[in-house]
This record gives C-alpha cells, sequence and structure tokens, in this order.
C-alpha cells in the first residue's frame, strides 16, 4: 500500500530525531533579521527587493550541505518564501524531495494590541484562500503566534480559544497545526502564565475529536519537563519549543532541560550567520549551530 505524503511527513516529525527551523519572519520582522545577518535597509529599494534579498539569505540557509532532514525534521516558510523557487522548484518540494525536510507555512496576519495582559491573533478572513494555496504547494502544516506578557487568565484563556478554533479551521482544510501561544520570557509572573497555559490548553485538547490532533509551540518553560503530558498526550503530534529572545546558549541548554520537547528557533539558528562570510565559514558557522540544536532536540 503507498503510503500518502502527509502520512509520511507526519511520521516523520512524529519518530524521527532532530528539530523544526523557523524562516518565517515577515513583514516588520524581515529588516530586522536581515540587519543581524549584515544586510542594510540600502540593500532594496522597495518591499519586493526586500523581499528578494531575504529570499537569498533562506536560500543559501537551505541549501547549505549543513541543512537536511538527518537533523532538521522540518522548516516554517512564510507565504513569500512558499511562493518562490529553490534551483528551479517550489520551495516546499524542494525541502521535501532534495532535503527531506517537512514544509511549515505561518499563516497568521500579526498581533492585535494588547488586552487582558495578552495579544490575541488579528483576524484571517482570507486564510481559507491561503489554506487552499498550501495544500496545492504540498506544505504539511501551518503556524500560528499569538503572545501571552501577563499570568492574566482571561486573556490567557482567550489566547487558547482562538488558536484551536483556527486550528480546526486548518485540520478541515488537511493541514496540520502548529498552536502557538507565545509566553514572553520577560513576562514577570512567567511560571504562573505557564501553568494557566497548560490547564488552557489541555482544556482544548480535550474537546479535539479523538481523530484530530495539533502541534504545540510553546516557550521553554521555568520548570524543567513542566509541559511533559502536553508531550505525551494523544492528539499532540510533537512539542516544539521557540527561543523567544534567549541566546542560542541560553535556548540549548534550557531545552536540553525538557525531554521531548524539540527545538523551533529562528534567530538562534541564524546567530552568528552574515551576508559577508566565505561559503565555507557560512556552512561551518550554520552546521555548528544546527548541531548545537539538535543535540540539545534529542534529550
Amino acid at each position: 500500500m503507498t503510503v500518502s505524503r502527509f502520512e509520511q511527513q507526519k511520521l516523520k516529525i512524529k519518530t524521527e530525531s532532530g528539530f523544526i527551523a523557523a524562516l518565517d519572519q515577515s513583514g516588520g520582522s524581515t529588516p530586522k533579521a536581515l540587519a543581524l545577518y549584515g544586510v542594510q535597509p540600502d540593500a532594496w529599494t522597495d518591499e519586493e527587493g526586500m523581499y528578494r534579498v531575504v529570499h537569498e539569505m533562506r536560500t543559501r540557509i537551505i541549501t547549505s550541505p549543513a541543512f537536511t532532514g538527518q537533523r532538521l525534521i522540518g522548516a516554517i516558510l512564510f507565504e513569500n518564501t512558499m511562493d518562490r523557487e529553490i534551483k528551479g522548484k517550489a520551495t516546499a518540494d524542494y525541502l521535501w524531495q532534495d532535503k527531506n525536510v517537512v514544509p511549515f507555512l505561518k499563516v497568521d496576519k500579526g498581533l492585535e494590541d494588547e488586552q487582558n495582559g495578552v495579544q490575541l491573533m488579528k483576524s484571517m478572513p482570507q486564510l481559507d484562500v491561503l489554506l487552499k494555496k498550501a495544500v496545492a504547494k504540498n506544505i504539511f502544516g501551518t503556524k500560528m503566534r499569538s503572545v501571552i506578557k501577563q499570568a492574566n487568565a482571561a486573556g490567557i484563556k482567550a489566547v487558547v480559544a482562538q488558536q484551536f478554533a483556527v486550528a480546526k479551521q486548518i485540520i478541515a482544510a488537511g493541514l496540520m497545526p502548529i498552536v502557538e501561544p507565545e509566553v514572553d520570557i520577560k513576562c514577570p509572573q512567567k511560571a504562573e502564565a505557564e501553568a494557566l497555559l497548560k490547564a488552557a490548553i489541555l482544556d482544548e485538547l480535550s474537546k479535539l475529536p479523538a481523530d484530530q490532533m495539533v502541534m504545540l509551540k510553546l516557550t521553554l518553560p521555568e520548570t524543567d519537563n513542566f509541559y511533559s503530558d502536553l508531550i505525551k498526550h494523544a492528539k499532540v503530534l510533537k512539542v516544539v519549543a521557540l527561543s523567544g529572545g534567549y541566546s542560542l546558549v541560553e535556548s540549548n541548554a534550557r531545552l536540553s532541560r525538557n525531554n521531548g520537547m524539540v527545538a523551533s528557533f529562528s534567530r538562534a539558528l541564524a546567530e552568528g550567520l552574515f551576508a559577508q562570510q566565505s561559503e565555507t565559514e557560512f556552512n561551518a558557522k550554520l552546521d555548528s549551530n544546527i548541531d548545537g540544536i539538535y543535540q540539545a532536540s534529542r534529550t
């Protein structure tokens, strides 16, 4: 019996060791990501030019010999990257066919202003259209981010309810949702916020039909192995960690103490990568970053 591409990718995410590269900075965060890479705003004249430059950066990362499915299980793209090509192939197809890396798509359209200590996602009236396009482009799953800034029970419940409502829409489209209610690492009651978050997630998971699953992307917790019951949950395919502003060293140290949680780092993954580096220097640094994150994800 032939196993579908979706089932092959689901099995890789569930069973193989490795982590997810988050290559999904978009809109307002793109100039910052490019500045960290050593490319200043005078390198482009309009938005199209900016996206061309950022695609060059991502192409350099993805085509590097260090970037393969041996240590990476997935990569999160944003729509502009999904729409472009790498070496003559659609980006998602290149990732899966050439690198054995499962492609995901960031689908949220940014954050609302803070209310009740949280930032909900902006409404996504075109989500169904985007999801159809993602399916046509051979994307496996999606990611959407909210932010929790205070240990406010009502706010956190609203964040999780919104995330799961959108997740159900994504599941209905035939894709795997990554639910990402980020707890800001500067939250003054971070451990308390994480306790409220976990309770709200468990409540929403209990309402999901038995045949539905989600992935979770969570801030590295204050208490080691705090999310172990989510990692073992029958309706959770994988729990991945965001670096959230921690340095690569701090992110890896925290991650290594959380068994079964794997990385989904963006800024930490690209730390120390610069446009001005030779291919040898760039590939060596990326290989070092990937290996450190991979080893921390194996615990």
